[in-house]
């Protein structure tokens, strides 16, 4: 809750970042977190709505549930290549990011992750990952595209609902695989009217 922060520097011999460190920092437009730092806690950047960018360097391996909860301002973030796992609501209600890159470290991502981050139009999932959590990216509007790994064994329920502008699911498996994998309740629904594009054809809307 500190309103008048307006900047942050974590320095290297900081390795953690804990649970709710800058809750309500609403002024605070840009921090640097040290590369020393292996994790960053559950609500640890809910509601600083005025950050715009954040790197998240190579020492940190995992994003805590709600850890950017509401950064309307966030446009850009870069997700270094030792985070294992994108936690609950991390982004969810981040609706200024554009573009996020998801390193091959990550192997799950969680429930509401980027829910309702509507600037959002494309999004690869790296091989690494095998699941897809509940609503992960629910009320994303402007998802156009979006490439998913053979390993990937589940998605969520309600994983891509409500993604009205979604036209293009690139699968890197086959027509076969794709139909035997694990999806949750109503994790299509009220998407666009997309195509399947598998190694061996595509498949249409089901």
């Amino acid at each position: 809750g500190c309103g008048g922060l307006t900047s942050i520097t974590i320095p290297n011999s900081v390795t953690s970042i804990g649970d709710s460190a800058f809750t309500y920092c609403r002024g605070l437009t840009s921090i640097t977190i040290g590369n020393s730092v292996t994790s960053i806690g559950n609500y640890a950047f809910y509601g600083c709505g005025g950050l715009t960018s954040i790197t998240i360097p190579n020492s940190v391996t995992s994003i805590g549930g709600f850890a950017f909860y509401g950064c309307s301002g966030l446009t850009s973030i870069t997700i270094g290549n030792s985070v294992t796992s994108i936690g609950d609501y991390a982004f969810e209600g981040c609706d200024g990011l554009t573009s996020i890159t998801i390193p091959n470290s990550v192997t799950s991502i969680g429930d509401r992750a980027f829910q309702n981050c509507t600037d959002l139009t494309s999004i690869t999932i790296p091989n690494s990952v095998t699941s897809i959590g509940n609503y992960a990216f629910n009320g994303c509007t402007g998802l156009t595209s979006i490439t998913i790994p053979d390993n990937v064994t589940s998605i969520g329920d309600y994983a891509f609902c409500d993604c009205t502008g979604l036209t293009n699911i690139y699968f890197d498996g086959t027509k076969e695989e794709w139909n035997n994998l694990s999806k949750g309740d109503y994790w299509n629904d009220n998407t666009g009217n997309y195509v399947i594009h598998c190694i061996d054809g595509d498949l249409n809307k089901q």
